[in-house]
């Protein structure tokens, strides 16, 4: 939702997130062969520059012109297109508790955290004040904002709209497309992409509610931000590999590339240009997540093993004690 000149921080998105295009194409039944192979090409994890993505969305306006394409796409998203953080918004008890992982793991979806929840009087609001009202344009804020809210109506089918959504842009040349779509106010030349709710809807239970998937998705993306080394896209999209396959026992430098549709060479290769190595970052990832595993008294060491991928208790408690000098049990008594 920004530019990416100096003064603002480098933003992108995601393979899996792009590939909204593909199921909105189908919604309305485009052809759009060239922008169907740009998408296909692009992995669930790799990560797009938000220049790259703009350009795709021109493309898609192209394919289907007028006002509010960008909704239509935002439309189209499900927790496939949006993985982790999806899920955590899913396993949230309310709608504020659901804004508010949005806010907090936001930088695992866009590579920066953006985002700010305040209370403003009788309202809340999910706001992006940092860029100023400098904005890539309509058509990007459009698709974000209207992928948020759809996936909040979809999470809770009864949902209140918004009580007012704003945009930094010039109002389009039908607005009518947006206050319908969003089911309420849309302001235009406003300081800040932003969108609001009164603050007696936070408490709105959602139906998907599940607390110990929350906390489980909340302590694996947690330790996922604090192993990442840096704001490094490509040991990011490495890291989510590593989540996805640990509790299969599947991780091998052989299946990681598999995933990231790469040979094993170019994976070593991408690593070591990042200044990582496969075992240096599985290490650091596996130990970010034990710690915070070992936090949760309702985990035994039997099912942190397994949510590790190791083969066998006594394998995880020797790596363990050789990454922090104690075994599993010793570490977790002294928290």
């Amino acid at each position: 939702m920004s530019t990416t000149t100096p003064n603002l921080p480098a933003v992108r998105v995601n393979g899996a997130y792009v590939r909204v295009l593909l199921d909105w194409l189908d919604r309305h039944q485009l052809a759009a062969p060239t922008l169907r192979a740009a998408v296909s090409r692009l992995a669930p994890g790799e990560p797009v520059p938000l220049p790259q993505w703009l350009e795709l969305l021109r493309r898609a306006q192209a394919a289907r012109p007028g006002d509010g394409c960008g909704l239509e796409i935002g439309d189209c998203v499900t927790t496939e297109h949006v993985g982790v953080l999806g899920y955590l918004i899913l396993a949230s008890d309310n709608l504020g508790q659901a804004l508010y992982a949005y806010q907090r793991f936001e930088a695992l979806f866009y590579g920066v955290q953006m985002a700010e929840v305040v209370i403003r009087g009788d309202r809340v609001e999910i706001g992006w004040p940092v860029f100023g009202g400098r904005t890539l344009g309509l058509l990007v804020d459009e698709t974000a904002i209207a992928a948020l809210v759809s996936f909040l109506r979809k999470v809770m089918p009864e949902a209140p709209s918004p009580s007012e959504v704003t945009f930094p842009s010039p109002p389009p040349a039908n607005p009518a497309v947006y206050e319908a779509f969003f089911g309420c106010p849309v302001r235009f030349n406003a300081p800040y992409v932003a969108v609001r709710f009164p603050a007696d809807y936070m408490a709105i239970p959602l139906p998907t509610a599940n607390p110990a998937l929350r906390q489980l998705l909340d302590r694996q993306s947690a330790a996922l931000s604090s192993a990442l080394p840096g704001n490094d896209p490509f040991a990011f999209q490495v890291q989510q590999v590593f989540l996805r396959l640990l509790p299969e026992a599947r991780v091998s430098l052989r299946g990681v590339a598999d995933e990231l549709a790469l040979s094993v060479r170019t994976l070593q290769r991408r690593l070591t240009a990042s200044g990582q190595t496969f075992q240096g970052l599985l290490d650091r990832t596996r130990q970010e997540l034990a710690q915070s595993y070992l936090r949760d008294p309702s985990l035994s060491l039997f099912e942190i093993t397994m949510l590790l991928g190791f083969a066998e208790q006594s394998s995880f408690n020797r790596a363990f004690k050789q990454w922090v000098g104690v075994s599993p049990g010793v570490w977790r008594e002294g928290e």
